[in-house]
């Protein structure tokens, strides 16, 4: 098996994207297995491993995306490939990712089928019981990620009113709304409630 590691975009959705699908634990794990792993050079950096360590791990290092897509009977991907590497795939090969494919492009879709490409978005993973256990783990994390972000956009430096979220003695807590109570809105509740601040949830339910 011949798995490929390409680079995630800079930018997804507009927000910087820095992780990467294998960490080089990840990747020595496979080659002992005996797997050949190939990793588009800079890869990892986001996520703060080198090249170094994948090579150290097994891997062995491209210079492009296409190089690793190419030779890789599965590829590894944070998200949808952009469109400049739909052709990449060879025909019979496999892609794992956070791919959304319920609001993908008809284009992507229909290359996947002209080449037989198998195709497993992570989110879509369920259980017996319905749940979704690898969306649920993300949307935990983006839960406890909203305290950072709203707090860091609201500073003044950030062109925000300065509002500090937990207030202190003689300044009210901000006001949070959240919209949508599912397992992302849960724990952004669980987390902005921890610092202090006044929480209010709009779900359907």
């Amino acid at each position: 098996m011949i798995i490929g590691i390409p680079a995630a975009h800079p930018f997804l959705k507009g927000v910087p994207e820095r992780r990467v699908t294998l960490s080089p634990a990840g990747v020595r794990e496979i080659v002992a297995l005996g797997a050949t792993v190939y990793l588009t050079s800079g890869a990892g950096d986001g996520a703060g491993f080198q090249d170094d360590e994948f090579r150290s791990a097994g891997a062995e290092i491209t210079y492009t995306n296409e190089e690793t897509i190419r030779r890789a009977d599965l590829i590894l991907q944070i998200g949808r490939p952009h469109p400049d590497e739909w052709n990449f795939f060879k025909r019979g090969s496999a892609l794992f990712g956070f791919l959304h494919l319920a609001v993908a492009p008809e284009e992507l879709i229909q290359s996947f089928l002209e080449r037989k490409i198998t195709v497993l978005g992570y989110e879509l993973i369920q259980e017996q019981d319905g749940s979704l256990p690898v969306l649920r783990s993300s949307s935990e994390i983006s839960g406890n990620l909203a305290v950072q972000i709203a707090g860091r956009l609201l500073e003044s430096s950030a062109g925000g009113k300065g509002i500090l979220l937990g207030g202190v003695p003689g300044i009210p807590p901000a006001d949070i709304v959240i919209l949508g109570g599912g397992t992302c809105g849960y724990y952004s509740a669980r987390s902005f409630l921890g610092i202090g601040a006044s929480v209010y949830i709009l779900d359907r339910n």
